[in-house]
């Protein structure tokens, strides 16, 4: 059996693969520059004497310099950080190792995606059992922990551990943006309007431009990955689920607020801070299986004990002053059965 993950190249060691990271940043710097250096300095006037000043444009520009230095702040954070940070991988535990065909295969309560045949998912490559939502990266060279997708643009896969931060950039892009391309406008206009160097009126064009161009961008992926997170749904389980005609919908689906969590965190009040606070473990997630066999397993609890009751003779009043406890519980066994087998049957 070849040993898994020897051959793993170093992370941004591969230059041609380092060029988008080096064009964001390059955009990041130049629109830094173009926004502070022909936008808000002009603002505050500082080659003015205090008396001479406007001060209502150099008010103007204060609040858009904080907010400005506030948000590219964010972003840049951000940025590093979903960068930098590891998405998550397998763990080399014993339970994981896969062993080859044949070999005895423990098993772990909580997998939900198996093959058609009923067996658990592993990788080729990496010699280890797939856990839910997991996915080899043939860029990483490497299984990604609830993997959503590969960013060429970070150099990266956006999985389990720097979700939130990809989430946050796209967050913070999004309001620096549109910052800069409804505070700049005004600038861009009384430039051409009054005829100033052609150089000053370039570039706030095309600063103006740029950014423009990159709000549409950013403010529809934005838009898509908040759709994905309301949902439940990674990239690639929508590119699956759009590929097998089976809707947009998710079976770790929670609701919107626990969604959120899975992406932003356990804590709301730290959703929008680039700070780690993961909900789970990334190995296993609760699901429409798991929550029908939690359904079925609490009905069958309950029939067995009222069941044990009746034939001891001590809950003889129980059941004849509660004569609706045993049919209940026979209709949830019975409809979590049911939608059990249905869901089975889906995934077949």
């Amino acid at each position: 059996m070849p040993a898994a993950a020897d051959n793993q190249p170093a992370r941004l060691t591969e230059i041609p693969k380092c060029l988008p990271v080096v064009f964001v940043m390059a955009i990041i710097i130049g629109l830094y520059v173009i926004y502070l250096g022909w936008h808000c300095l002009p603002l505050l006037q500082l080659d003015k004497d205090a008396g001479m000043r406007d001060n209502e444009a150099k008010a103007r520009g204060t609040w858009q310099l904080v907010s400005f230095l506030v948000l590219s702040t964010m972003l840049n954070i951000c940025y590093v950080r979903s960068i930098v940070t590891d998405p998550g991988d397998i763990p080399d535990d014993k339970e994981w190792i896969y062993f080859g065909e044949g070999a005895e295969d423990q098993g772990i309560q909580g997998i939900h995606e198996t093959k058609r045949t009923g067996e658990r998912r592993h990788c080729k490559w990496c010699n280890k059992y797939k856990p839910d939502r997991c996915h080899h990266c043939r860029v990483c060279r490497n299984c990604i922990l609830k993997m959503d997708h590969h960013c060429p643009w970070i150099y990266n896969c956006v999985g389990y551990k720097n979700h939130k931060f990809f989430f946050l950039l796209l967050f913070y892009t999004f309001l620096c943006t549109q910052l800069i391309c409804w505070t700049m406008y005004e600038s861009m206009k009384i430039s051409v309007e009054e005829d100033n160097d052609f150089f000053h009126m370039f570039v706030l064009l095309f600063g103006e431009t740029l950014c423009g161009f990159l709000t549409f961008l950013v403010t529809s992926f934005f838009g898509f990955h908040i759709w994905l997170m309301f949902k439940g749904m990674s990239t690639i389980e929508f590119c699956e689920s759009k590929g097998k005609n089976k809707g947009y919908s998710s079976v770790y689906d929670r609701g919107v607020f626990g969604n959120m969590q899975e992406v932003l965190g356990k804590n709301m009040w730290l959703w929008l801070l680039p700070i780690e606070d993961y909900a789970g473990n990334g190995l296993t997630f609760d699901c429409e299986g798991s929550r029908l066999s939690n359904a079925f397993d609490v009905g069958r609890t309950i029939r067995s004990t009222i069941e044990r009751r009746g034939r001891d003779g001590a809950g003889a009043g129980l059941l004849d002053d509660e004569h609706l406890g045993e049919p209940s519980a026979g209709l949830a066994i019975d409809g979590a059965e049911n939608l059990v087998q249905r869901q089975g049957a889906n995934n077949i």
